[in-house]
């Protein structure tokens, strides 16, 4: 693996160490700590998310005009910045700003991230350095859980976000010895024609118009599900903060094994396969938790939303770097960024607006239609007649 992209994995890790943190932390604060009413955990839980409907396509006009290195470094301290003022917030509003303000570093990071592979690697190694990245993101998400199920129980809610801030500084020190990447290519639109570019690039792109469509479904699950799951374990399972954040590190065990296993899935599967599989197995995960309430539900549960669309992550990343023009990758990475995660809010408010109306399981059964929309619109588009990596 060439030195530069060990330190690119090295922000990434960090990164996701501190934004996992805080996504973790936030409901167990919320519910715990402040004892907000579920409406207004879901309300908490949906501020991360609106840092992607606000970031994601200025931070792609910046990945293609800016040197990286420097918009990754922007990006750490962004995040870094919110998780500082997350740890000193006096009250849930603020709280909540906060997380939006360490949300957009991730944002502008993420994007960058991605749009530096290409740089770093030779596009028969993109699924595997693209799973590299993931498995930091899979690691941060195995172990945020339970540090931050371990913190609320003690009343300690704030000491998360603090090992957070350590991740963003991690990030930082990753980062700042990427001395040697190339300009982006010169790019002299204005920023809404160029915004523009990419957006018709995309929607013109039957592949990646595809993909967007079964990222807007599942994401918005995704986010209902993230909001009504605590809610669900404390008041419908019965079980503890720290039982909750063991059960919910599921996910992260699921995002590591199938991160580890994704470049071998791809080399001997059709993409199509990961493709459909990935929002596919999501769909049992909903009906599981609510059929059997409990530890063992939750987290296979949540081991099933980390294990196949991790897959399909990883795949969905190499299609879009495989086919778009490197002038168009931060762009295009950030419309398709804009519907994987500018929808979680919404899902995160509807999952509230349920939960008033039906309790805890309502949040459950919505995050599981939308699951099953996600799939439903992979299994009737192009992605499920590819067979190989388009060359």
């Amino acid at each position: 693996m060439p030195w530069r992209m060990r330190h690119l994995i090295l922000g990434a890790a960090g990164i996701h160490a501190a934004d996992q943190l805080l996504l973790a932390a936030l409901p167990l604060i919320g519910g715990v700590v402040l004892h907000l009413e579920p409406q207004a955990i879901a309300a908490l839980v949906a501020m991360p998310g609106f840092a992607w409907l606000i970031a994601s396509l200025p931070a792609g006009v910046l990945v293609d005009r800016w040197p990286r290195r420097r918009v990754l470094l922007l990006a750490a301290g962004l995040t870094l910045g919110g998780l500082l003022a997350a740890m000193l917030a006096p009250d849930a509003r603020a709280l909540g700003l906060a997380a939006l303000l360490g949300s957009l570093g991730t944002v502008v990071f993420v994007l960058a991230a991605g749009a530096t592979v290409p740089v770093l690697a030779a596009r028969e190694g993109f699924a595997g350095a693209n799973a590299r990245l993931e498995l930091a993101r899979a690691g941060a998400s195995l172990l945020a859980p339970v540090i931050a199920g371990w913190c609320a129980a003690r009343g300690l809610g704030m000491l998360a976000l603090g090992l957070g801030a350590l991740g963003a500084m991690a990030a930082l020190g990753g980062t700042a010895r990427l001395t040697t990447l190339p300009p982006p290519p010169a790019q002299h639109a204005p920023i809404l024609a160029g915004l523009k570019e990419g957006a018709l690039f995309l929607a013109r792109q039957p592949l990646l118009r595809s993909v967007f469509g079964c990222a807007l479904c599942w994401n918005f699950g995704f986010f209902a599900w993230l909001a009504a799951a605590v809610p669900f374990a404390l008041h419908v399972a019965g079980l503890s903060a720290a039982e909750t954040g063991m059960a919910q590190a599921g996910y992260g065990f699921g995002m590591i094994l199938g991160a580890a296993l994704a470049p071998w899935m791809l080399r001997q599967a059709p993409p199509a396969l990961v493709l459909l599989g990935g929002p596919g197995i999501s769909v049992l995960a909903a009906p599981l938790l609510i059929g059997a309430p409990g530890a063992p539900a939750l987290a296979i549960g949540a081991f099933l939303l980390g294990f196949g669309p991790m897959q399909w992550a990883i795949a969905q990343v190499s299609l879009r770097q495989a086919v778009t023009p490197p002038a168009l990758l931060g762009r295009v990475g950030a419309s398709l960024q804009l519907a994987i995660y500018g929808v979680r809010p919404l899902g995160a408010l509807a999952s509230g607006a349920a939960m008033a109306a039906w309790g805890p399981g309502g949040g459950i059964a919505l995050a599981g239609c939308a699951f099953l929309a996600s799939f439903l619109v992979s299994a009737f588009s192009p992605l499920a007649r590819l067979r190989a990596m388009p060359g």
